[in-house]
């Protein structure tokens, strides 16, 4: 179900991605997987007999680099309150992982907020006491410590933060601090190297170095990160440490890592050197971050659904999946089911570039948005709302667990491929609780031995759309599975309201040959 962009890193079961910084927080992700790197610490001794000569290109040692810049780095000790029964595992909101207290905390009684104690990085970013650090690291912390590489200790204050690229900025009095910049014009290359600095597992200033891995990796669920892959090993407690290269220039912000064990393997992310320093800037200034907002879940166009739609397979964009009633979207006129192809001209290659997109407009632009609905190329203008703050997908609470209605009483309707269907009425409204303006055929019954019945259909959801078209009886849905068969495709992708929302769907109609 595509009710809002999802990222998945891997596609084996019993990974963590973890992001690498609070109170040991661990981000679990089932379908990811990865392997322990191969190490191959074999190096041939020079004719001068020198083993410690570097290999061409390698740096002599990254001392000078950190002299340089470690004193510019901090680690950041957060106290955070939560109300939570003593001892066990519980969820700040806001944060997608668990905080687990540690053995013998706690004693405050169940009737009293509790705290927890987190820890991470950041660095200055002025001489003036401005901090860099990731968001998930100060996050509803009630009380925020600044310890410094010369052992001074500080209390610091939130500035402001945006969840929606994991950047914050905190504040220490004083002016006389040794800071760092963001490298803006030099553009790290794959394979250049990088050093990090920052506070693993609260030991403190700890460098580490390696290369850029690879470039704009999409893992961010909200979708306004181009992450720097990198494999200097970041551990927990190293968010919001810095990344440097080779020049003690800052390139990222380290953020999260890839990990079977919640340890580094190799993989970690970094935020890219011109998103933070655009949005810490502003944050700075006390300006509050906001962006340009559609209205609209979307899913990446798969193979699955252009073979489906009868697209051609090199039709790249956007598929709207739902859009949201009396958003800036449903008043230009988009669809569930639209293909967006361009943005202002700018083609659209999938789900995660829309959304960055958008979220770099400002609140009032016009979006010019080119789409292919029913198989036509149309334009739509859209005035970009504001993004709200916290988006949170939507989940019906069920009777049952599946989310439909218990005992829904006999079907009706008529039966095309496995699935009894019937135009939404008044008393299908009523019974399976299907609200005002939903239109499309209801699913009164399933055939579990039929291939529905093996996608999960359920009474109670809506055909909203067959083959992108609208189907508002059984004779429109026959003849988009007549169309599709007759066109020699394998199934009919459908968009179906779901108990949490509209779901493309492709129903396969023939075994593929």
């Amino acid at each position: 179900m595509l009710k809002r962009k999802e990222f998945i890193l891997g596609a084996a079961a019993g990974l963590t991605l973890a992001a690498a910084a609070t109170a040991g927080g661990v981000i679990t992700w089932p379908g990811a997987h990865a392997e322990p790197q191969a190490v191959n610490r074999i190096t041939p001794v020079p004719a001068n007999g020198d083993a410690f000569t570097p290999p061409p290109g390698a740096p002599s040692s990254f001392a000078t680099i950190f002299d340089q810049v470690s004193p510019a780095v901090v680690q950041i000790d957060v106290t955070v309150k939560v109300d939570q029964p003593q001892g066990g595992a519980f969820q700040i909101p806001g944060l997608p992982f668990q905080f687990v207290p540690p053995q013998g905390r706690g004693g405050q009684g169940n009737d009293e907020p509790q705290t927890t104690q987190g820890a991470g990085s950041g660095f200055f970013i002025s001489q003036d006491g401005f901090i860099v650090t990731n968001n998930h690291v100060v996050a509803d912390a009630t009380e925020i410590k600044v310890k410094m590489s010369d052992g001074r200790e500080l209390p610091a204050r939130l500035i402001g933060r945006d969840p929606g690229t994991d950047l914050a900025v905190i504040k220490v009095e004083g002016n006389d601090f040794k800071y760092v910049s963001f490298e803006e014009t030099a553009e790290p290359r794959v394979g250049d190297w990088v050093i990090a600095i920052g506070n693993p597992f609260g030991l403190g200033g700890t460098a580490t170095a390696g290369i850029v891995s690879a470039k704009a990796r999409d893992i961010d669920p909200s979708g306004y990160n181009d992450y720097i892959q990198i494999d200097a090993a970041i551990n927990r407690g190293n968010s919001g440490g810095p990344t440097f290269d080779i020049h003690g220039r800052v390139i990222g912000v380290n953020s999260a890592i890839y990990s079977p064990t919640g340890g580094s393997v190799g993989i970690g992310f970094a935020i890219p050197a011109d998103t933070a320093k655009t949005i810490t800037e502003r944050l700075m200034r006390g300006q509050s971050i906001e962006r340009g907002y559609l209205g609209v879940q979307i899913g990446n166009l798969t193979d699955e659904y252009k073979e489906s739609l009868g697209l051609p397979a090199t039709t790249k964009g956007a598929f709207v999946v739902e859009v949201t009633p009396d958003g800036p979207a449903a008043r230009a006129g988009l669809q569930p089911g639209d293909v967006v192809v361009s943005l202002n001209g700018r083609a659209i290659e999938g789900s995660s570039e829309l959304t960055r997109a958008v979220g770099s407009a400002k609140p009032g632009d016009t979006l010019r948005l080119e789409l292919l609905r029913e198989g036509r190329r149309q334009t739509v203008n859209v005035r970009a709302g504001t993004r709200p703050a916290n988006l949170e997908t939507a989940v019906t609470n069920d009777n049952d667990g599946s989310g439909m209605p218990n005992n829904p009483g006999a079907a009706a309707g008529e039966v095309v491929e496995g699935l009894t269907i019937a135009p939404v009425s008044a008393a299908l409204r009523s019974r399976f609780d299907i609200p005002e303006g939903v239109q499309g055929l209801v699913v009164t019954a399933v055939s579990q031995q039929s291939r529905a019945g093996r996608l999960g259909f359920q009474p109670g959801m809506v055909i909203l759309q067959a083959n992108g078209r609208s189907v508002g009886s059984t004779a429109d849905f026959k003849g988009a599975v007549e169309a599709v068969k007759s066109a020699g495709r394998p199934g009919v992708l459908l968009l179906v309201r779901t108990p949490r929302g509209n779901s493309p769907i492709v129903l396969p109609l023939q075994d593929k040959n």
